[in-house]
């Protein structure tokens, strides 16, 4: 058992049915009361962030999340394959679990996957990754006194803005957070 005192932002715990990873943590203790800790949470099954109050002392269950590495074969319809680079093992994840990471997977994808108890939590992708523009606008002239953008599509069919000197086949990095292009490959 951890003492929720002692919890860090990174650390997993188990709370009722649900596992957490603590974002942030705050502990507030004056005179007359008992130190009440504020932990900002996310849920890893449901990835809801919210935040859960405990009294100073309470103590929480740690949660031991695997991380194994892994490659995307391919989409089977309703679901993912991927397959352990060690054992050659393969799983599948639905689609409805992964709709966001989905835009920036393509085959051969090397991605960790995060399980706890054999129960598959979810992906964790890279920072960014590297993207080849299969659409593009042309560039037009014109007023380019600010950074002057136009619309693009990678080939795993997520739509960004990229600068106007991009051109179609170029590979882009894109940032995996927000989705949004970051620069030359």
């Amino acid at each position: 058992m951890i003492i929720v005192n002692d919890l860090k932002p990174g650390a997993s715990f188990v709370n009722g049915k649900d596992i957490y990873t603590v974002l942030d943590i705050a502990h507030n203790k004056t005179a007359m009361r008992q130190m009440i800790v504020k932990v900002k949470v996310k849920n890893l099954r449901s990835g809801v962030i919210n935040e859960l109050s405990f009294t100073g002392g309470d103590k929480v269950e740690p949660a031991h999340i695997d991380k194994r590495e892994m490659n995307y074969l391919y989409d089977a319809g309703d679901t993912l394959v991927f397959m352990d680079n060690a054992t050659y093992e393969q799983i599948e994840i639905e689609k409805s679990r992964l709709e966001w990471e989905m835009k920036f997977l393509k085959p051969n994808d090397n991605v960790t996957i995060s399980m706890y108890e054999g129960e598959i939590l979810g992906i964790i992708l890279p920072d960014k990754v590297e993207l080849e523009i299969v659409e593009c606008e042309s560039a037009v002239k014109g007023d380019t006194a600010t950074s002057a953008t136009k619309n693009a599509k990678v080939e795993t069919g997520l739509e960004i803005k990229v600068p106007l000197f991009i051109e179609n086949g170029e590979i882009v990095l894109i940032s995996t957070a927000d989705g949004k292009y970051s620069g030359r490959a």
